[in-house]
């Protein structure tokens, strides 16, 4: 049930990006395909994938639920051409295949996140079917407050200032809480703010989010150690080479393996709560501490 929705979403996902990228006028060819690159360069779409899950769930059209797809990867697409650049992370693979700096060059790969992240604003802002202005403008602040200083870039800027320095297990965990989670948090908010669910339902489904955007980031500092490039898609052990705050580096392998399992024990006591079929986003928990990618 969870690959065949994974693959269903991912396809939804892919052609919702082109579509909307392909739209633009050829202003700058090469900074559109540069876009394109970044864009569909392949990935789990996670933020997207709970978008639906948890919008269809809550009983939202998946054609409603098209443009909060489209905006979050976006935003997710530009940050990750940004953290591959030579002054962030300096990584040259992305997915198996060159990172936007490498297939274009540094200046074009700055203006593609740039101009993505523009593309995620001018898509969640413009009309959405079913979906009223207010709703429209709750969606806009919440995707700000999730990208920027109180979330993922705040949380990047905190990534970089721990980088060879020990930092207490509280200040990694809201350097995740930012970087990590912010964005996930927010596709689940997108499918809250679609439906209208009352508090302790939008409750649960934050308290749900908060814990598998955790778990998330610290099964992907688990996979930096136990998985190979091949499988990464990028260089194994890049984040010990560069020395960075990790949960194994602070909890040992197998502490931040269990933090791991513990969080997503938290994100099923939550869906516990709510009136919901939530079997297949209860699968999702499960596989983001068993994945090896």
């Amino acid at each position: 049930m969870l690959e065949e929705s994974l693959k269903r979403y991912q396809q939804r996902i892919n052609q919702q990006l082109a579509l909307r990228i392909n739209a633009l006028d050829d202003i700058e060819p090469n900074l559109k395909a540069a876009m394109k690159h970044g864009a569909l360069i392949g990935g789990k779409r996670i933020r997207p994938f709970l978008v639906y899950a948890v919008g269809d769930m809550l009983g939202v059209k998946l054609t409603t639920l098209d443009s909060c797809a489209a905006a979050i990867e976006c935003v997710h697409a530009y940050s990750l051409i940004h953290d591959d650049l030579p002054a962030m992370d300096n990584d040259a693979l992305r997915r198996g295949q060159p990172t936007v700096h490498i297939a274009f060059n540094e200046a074009t790969a700055i203006l593609a996140g740039d101009a993505l992240q523009a593309l995620a604003f001018e898509i969640v802002s413009d009309p959405i079917e079913n979906i009223t202005p207010s709703q429209n403008l709750a969606m806009v602040k919440a995707l700000a407050n999730a990208s920027g200083y109180s979330g993922m870039c705040g949380g990047q800027a905190m990534d970089l200032s721990a980088t060879n320095k020990q930092i207490q297990l509280a200040t990694l965990i809201q350097l995740h809480k930012l970087k990590t989670g912010a964005l996930i948090r927010c596709a689940v908010e997108f499918a809250i703010i679609a439906a209208k669910v009352n508090e302790d339902e939008r409750q649960a489904l934050l308290d749900f989010a908060d814990a598998i955007g955790l778990a998330f980031q610290v099964q992907d500092d688990v996979l930096d150690i136990i998985s190979s490039t091949e499988e990464l898609g990028k260089p194994q052990g890049s984040d010990t080479d560069s020395n960075k705050s990790t949960y194994p580096k602070l909890l040992g392998l197998e502490g931040a393996q269990e933090t791991a399992a513990s969080l997503i024990e938290d994100a099923l006591s939550a869906l516990a709560k709510l009136p919901y079929n939530s079997q297949l986003i209860a699968e999702f928990a499960r596989y983001i501490i068993e994945r090896r990618v």
